[in-house]
């Protein structure tokens, strides 16, 4: 290996030791994105209008988060509030002891479990100030991705130094390899996750509307969401869905439980044949990024976690490591003569 090329992951080591140090997972994440989204709006090479359908697009997005939050703000809570008495009236009848009594017991308990884990919670101070510094880095990640996309290169000056293959030339080089190989694999990794959520939210969004499930909105918007996070996504979703089908009857619950594990048998074939065959990497290697990453960066780290992993694998894949060849019988024999 080159002495550029031994930089350039080493200058890589250091950002991810960087990122999850200074937990900078929201811009990097945000410009992983953004890039993804832009090389796909780039219609016959044209990149302002590429960044053009991006902004319109980021505009629109932003509205339909706002109202997605501003509905499940507002639903959420009441699906809880109506959907516990059904739930502890359906596991009384079939004799299951639950660790809550009603709604307030089990805000209580999960209000006291954020306590112990987020000293912060009811700081109201320090969580704007969270979520204002968390807007900021979304903002430079964007702007981040926007002028990568524009003009990539490292060294703006190549081709005036005095010496053309210099140190640093090569360096920058090698930098962009690197950056080019883990944009790949947040590109494989994500659209495989992408293709999964999608065809889970379309699946979803027929049973929601055929039994007419109240919150339709909220349902199919967590479930898209949920569907970007691999493996425990759909826990988090599925736990919602059959929260909201509490509150029409414990049979309707019933019911979506049983939709939603045929869907995740169907699952099981999409994951080995799109995310399997685009990723292949064991389900317990996935979990441990997933645990790690959460540790580390919370949410933006359990969605970087299948990425890093298999941009470890694909960088580690392209490096010979050369074995020493043992010397034969007969070679032994010579010298030993």
């Amino acid at each position: 290996m080159s002495r550029p090329a031994r930089i350039s992951f080493a200058f890589v080591a250091g950002m991810f030791v960087l990122v999850g140090w200074l937990h900078l997972g929201t811009p990097l994440l945000a410009a992983l994105f953004s890039f993804f989204a832009l090389h796909r709006l780039c219609f016959a090479r044209r990149k302002w209008l590429a960044v053009l359908l991006f902004a319109v697009l980021v505009v629109a997005g932003a509205y339909a988060i706002g109202h997605f939050l501003n509905q499940a703000v507002v639903a959420l809570p009441k699906v809880a509030e109506k959907a516990i008495p059904s739930i502890i009236t359906y596991a009384e009848s079939q004799g299951v002891e639950l660790p809550f009594s009603d709604y307030q017991s089990l805000k209580g308990m999960a209000m006291d479990t954020a306590k112990e884990q987020f000293h912060y919670v009811g700081n109201v101070a320090n969580v704007a100030k969270g979520v204002t510094r968390q807007m900021v880095f979304l903002l430079i990640g964007l702007v981040i991705a926007v002028s990568v996309f524009l003009n990539s290169q490292m060294d703006l000056d190549r081709g005036k130094h005095a010496i053309r293959d210099n140190l640093y030339s090569l360096v920058c080089e090698e930098i962009a390899a690197r950056f080019d190989a883990l944009y790949h694999s947040f590109a494989r990794v994500m659209g495989a996750q992408l293709i999964i959520s999608g065809i889970n939210t379309a699946l979803t969004s027929v049973f929601v509307l055929m039994v007419a499930l109240p919150h339709a909105f909220v349902v199919i918007g967590v479930t898209f969401l949920c569907g970007l996070l691999p493996v425990i996504g759909n826990l988090i979703s599925n736990t919602i869905i059959v929260g909201i089908a509490f509150t029409v009857s414990p049979k309707t619950a019933l019911g979506a439980l049983t939709f939603l594990v045929v869907i995740h048998k169907l699952e099981y074939f999409l994951n080995s044949k799109i995310i399997g065959d685009r990723i292949k990497n064991p389900v317990w290697l996935t979990l441990i990024g997933l645990i790690v990453g959460e540790k580390l960066l919370g949410l933006p780290g359990m969605i970087l976690a299948p990425v890093v992993l298999h941009y470890l694998k694909m960088e580690g894949a392209k490096i010979e490591v050369k074995t020493p060849v043992p010397p034969s019988p007969t070679a032994e024999a010579t010298v030993s003569g």
